[in-house]
């Protein structure tokens, strides 16, 4: 954790004032560096600066400058050169020759990928990949069959084998997809142009997702048989060969952290093909959006064709029918073709009554005609009406209310039948009525919401709610069985 919150001073030379001339100067340390050149003179340097052009009036005390500030920064480490020092003038200047840092070759080994990866992302989805992995697990599961008696280098290359093409699948495909799903290249299929590339865009995806599915379940099968357990004497190995690389360092990691690595690392990998327990796996992910990309592709050709239809001039397709209209002999011949080319005239809707007939052969004509009125399309159209009597309905509000206080009376007589002592147990109440079930649900339920779980019933009593969740019971009805907690309903104020 202490080295993921270091401050990383290594890559301030990318953001100084002066950052052109520290990345030229860097970049031909790391240049030097690829060639096996370590240390460098800084006469070297500055021969190389001044053939630029941009760098022709370059002084040398400032290039002195420049690689004192990057020996700060730890992008160089500086050795005294003694060797060449024929004056005493010579050896009291220090003259020093420079060597760029591990942190600052891998810098600019990332820029360098970097430019050449440009604004957009790249990726492919290689079918290749996938049968380099079956071809590396099935290594794997053989040698597991018979005593791991080979040197553990063997069994390391292996497994850089193993985890070098699944990392090639995991950055290429999610690459290729973001570049896919990228804004440029939506824009670009939206465009006539890419009609020329649908069918090579298809068919690289359509080969991709059968190879896929022909792999992936090998691979699956062969990982679901690799477990943790299984892979535990393989490990061990690779902690040996681990082990045998000699170290200056005392901070090297211990034995039991390489095991965990290592756990962690075919973790990842089974994850990625198998998924978890509550997840789905990348690999099946992988396959719907590529199964997407092919349906957003076949979409846009749709569109395409669509404007293309939609601008296209229909000239010809015009003289052609007046050349049939032409060839007619008579007018009445030619208001039937019209009435087949454009339709009828002037009848503009036909409706009819759904099922009026069965038979699929029948006439429009041999159908009895429905009457309908027709009202003015206008807004200020209003129908007639008869201003009518007020009538008095209170007979029979006065019958309904009465209704429904008899009904009220019955079930709050039918619900004290179960009261004992002004309290209900579910426990004891026996066989109930469907309604009664009903009540006492909601009862529970309106009790759940109140701070002292009392309820105010539709029959003017108050009843308290008490629920005991430990203890399970059976509440009998003539519709059916509820297994439910043993609750107590208790009137407040009544007797027990």
């Amino acid at each position: 954790m202490d080295q993921i919150m270091k401050k990383v001073v290594e890559a301030s030379y990318l953001t100084a004032d002066s950052a052109a001339q520290y990345r030229v100067i860097l970049r031909f340390f790391y240049r030097q560096h690829e060639r096996m050149r370590d240390f460098i003179a800084p006469e070297e340097v500055l021969e190389y600066l001044r053939s630029l052009p941009a760098f022709q009036d370059y002084a040398e005390e400032q290039l002195h400058q420049q690689l004192a500030q990057l020996v700060k920064w730890n992008n160089l480490v500086a050795r005294q050169d003694m060797t060449n020092a024929k004056t005493i003038e010579e050896y009291k200047k220090k003259r020093f020759r420079y060597q760029c840092t591990p942190y600052t070759v891998e810098i600019e080994r990332m820029l360098i990928q970097l430019e050449k990866l440009g604004d957009q992302f790249q990726g492919s989805l290689e079918r290749s990949q996938f049968d380099r992995l079956l071809a590396s697990l099935e290594k794997l599961e053989e040698e597991l069959e018979q005593p791991l008696n080979k040197p553990a280098a063997d069994y390391m290359h292996i497994w850089d084998d193993i985890f070098h093409f699944f990392g090639t699948i995991r950055t290429n495909t999610a690459d290729y997809i973001a570049y896919i799903n990228s804004e440029k290249t939506s824009q670009r299929m939206q465009t006539e142009a890419f009609l020329v590339y649908k069918n090579q865009f298809t068919a690289y995806l359509r080969d991709f997702i059968v190879s896929l599915q022909k792999t992936s379940l090998q691979i699956r099968g062969r990982l679901r048989e690799l477990d943790g357990q299984r892979l535990a004497p393989f490990f061990e190995k690779l902690v040996e060969h681990r082990r045998q690389i000699p170290r200056l360092e005392d901070t090297a990691a211990s034995e039991q952290e390489w095991l965990e690595e290592f756990h962690e690392y075919w973790g990842s990998l089974r994850r990625w093909f198998l998924g978890g327990s509550s997840s789905q796996s990348e690999l099946e992910m992988l396959q719907m959006q590529t199964n997407e990309m092919i349906r957003r592709m076949a979409r846009y050709v749709q569109r395409i064709s669509e404007r293309q239809q939609h601008f296209r001039s229909r000239k010809k397709d015009y003289l052609h029918l007046a050349k049939w209209f032409a060839e007619c002999r008579n007018l009445e011949e030619a208001h039937q073709l019209s009435s087949i080319v454009f339709g009828t005239m002037t009848v503009r809707h036909l409706h009819l009554e759904e099922a009026t007939t069965d038979n699929l052969h029948a006439e429009t004509w041999e159908e009895q005609p429905e009457m309908r009125q027709i009202k003015p399309r206008t807004n200020r159209y209003r129908e007639k009406t008869k201003p009518g009597a007020f009538r008095s309905n209170h007979e029979q509000k006065e019958k309904q209310r009465l209704a429904y206080l008899k009904e009220r009376e019955q079930e709050k007589q039918l619900i004290e039948k179960y009261m004992k002592n002004g309290e209900i147990r579910l426990a004891e109440i026996g066989t109930v009525e469907p309604f009664v079930r009903k009540v006492l649900l909601g009862w529970i339920g309106k009790s759940m919401a109140a701070k002292n779980h009392e309820v105010k019933t539709d029959y003017g009593m108050t009843v308290r709610v008490a629920m005991n969740p430990d203890h399970l019971i059976t509440l009998d009805a003539e519709d059916g069985k509820l297994i439910m907690p043993d609750v107590v309903f208790e009137r407040s104020g009544g007797e027990r």
